[in-house]
């Protein structure tokens, strides 16, 4: 809560089954929660694991939008239907809390972030850390791409320009 008035909060989301980044960021670009949900391997229930997780970070932080990075090509099917499945799980979660999501490319957030749409991971986590003016890049690298989805989603809310 800033001067009587509270804040607007974004759940930015690096999906994946095995580890999904998130981070709680506020309209004045204030990180207020970040990490990442990990899931075993060997447990059958990794969807609800990360569907609990976000879920109570979307009740705690009174989340209003959701923004996420978007499946991009790979190479690995097996692993891109995976995301997929994790991607579909958090709309549907978003959904039933009536929040809207947005989506963008890797190569929208190196673009919004960098200036450079082939950038490295190293270039944007640097950006990332410069832009909340932090001493320590964010780890893991899935908390950073996180954060970088929830800043490139206040840059277009800003501009007001959601086209993906």
């Amino acid at each position: 809560m800033e001067n009587g008035v509270e804040l607007f909060m974004i759940l930015g989301i690096d999906p994946g089954l095995a580890n999904t980044g998130f981070a709680i960021v506020s309209e004045d670009e204030k990180l207020i929660k970040v990490g990442c949900i990990v899931t075993s391997v060997k447990s059958v229930e990794r969807l609800g694991e990360i569907y609990d997780s976000l879920d109570k970070l979307i009740k705690k932080f009174k989340v209003k939008e959701v923004a996420i990075e978007s499946l991009y090509f790979a190479k690995n099917e097996k692993s891109a239907s995976r995301v997929a499945e994790a991607i579909g799980m958090i709309k549907t979660l978003a959904y039933l809390h009536k929040i809207k999501v947005f989506e963008y490319s890797p190569l929208k957030i190196k673009m919004c972030l960098t200036g450079y749409g082939r950038a490295d991971k190293s270039q944007v986590e640097l950006m990332v850390k410069n832009m909340l003016n932090r001493k320590k890049k964010i780890t893991p690298s899935h908390a950073s791409d996180a954060v970088a989805v929830a800043l490139t989603h206040l840059s277009h809310r800003r501009l007001n320009c959601f086209v993906s």
